[in-house]
């Protein structure tokens, strides 16, 4: 079973044409190099990036507030949320030291990301779970027994496949979602796990808040994930997450200019 597991997807114009406005947007700004040199700037899209993730978890602080947690100030706010900044400031710092196809430094990342919010942080779930809205499931992911062969699944395709890493990074980030292997903190792990595979290809991603975007555009970001789950593969949501991209680089630029 691992070594036939292919993500159902189906390449589009539409994928290709924003590839190519990708790598021509991500030339613009290496040209700069400002993301890579700049300090402040790098300090300031990070805070952006966890904020955003965990805000879109509804985390209740503000970019403020999470902002004065990480330089160690006293915030006044719910311990769990102060929690939630301090581990994902953690996570991400964490982060070029792990390996995007390594399946124990996924779970290391889970470890640091959810360490002291659930029982089960740094393993995958023992029960089903699912996605809640209110109290409608939306999503059931896959049974927990299944988890670790399709998670296993999951990485070796990544090793393997030789499609653009832009393209694989989002495939991934929509099966993750789908197999929701942790008991919680599933969507900012993915979003961290995206982040990580977006660095190989273009190191700059590392202070580049892809988070923010998503963060404003919450509603189409699920409405995304839904509409790939009716259709059985993730064409919608790897378009979505390009567009994300794209619209990213373009603020980037534009500020660049």
């Amino acid at each position: 079973m691992t070594e036939r597991y292919e993500p159902p997807f189906s390449m589009t114009e539409n994928m290709m044409n924003m590839v190519i406005e990708i790598g021509e947007l991500t030339g613009q700004i290496t040209a700069h190099n400002q993301l890579s040199t700049n300090p402040r700037l790098r300090r300031e899209n990070r805070i952006k990036t966890i904020h955003s993730s965990l805000a879109i978890e509804d985390n209740t602080l503000s970019l403020g507030q999470v902002t004065a947690v990480i330089e160690g100030k006293k915030v006044l706010a719910p311990p769990q949320d102060i929690r939630e900044v301090k581990n994902a400031y953690e996570a991400y710092e964490r982060l070029q030291n792990l390996d995007p196809y390594s399946l124990d430094d996924l779970l290391e990342a889970h470890r640091y990301m959810m360490s002291g919010l659930i029982k089960e942080a740094g393993v995958f779930r023992s029960k089903n779970a699912g996605v809640y809205s209110g109290t409608e499931l939306i999503h059931a992911g896959s049974p927990a027994n299944y988890v670790p062969e399709l998670m296993q699944s999951l990485f070796t395709w990544m090793k393997n496949s030789q499609i653009h890493l832009l393209i694989k990074s989002c495939i991934f980030h929509y099966e993750f979602e789908f197999i929701h292997p942790f008991a919680d903190g599933n969507g900012r792990t993915g979003r961290l796990w995206h982040s990580l595979l977006l660095q190989r290809w273009q190191p700059f991603f590392a202070w580049l808040p892809v988070e923010t975007m998503i963060h404003e555009h919450q509603e189409a970001y699920y409405e995304a994930i839904n509409a790939s789950n009716t259709a059985g593969e993730c064409t919608i949501f790897v378009e979505f997450m390009l567009g994300m991209i794209k619209s990213t680089l373009e603020e980037i630029v534009t500020s660049q200019s």
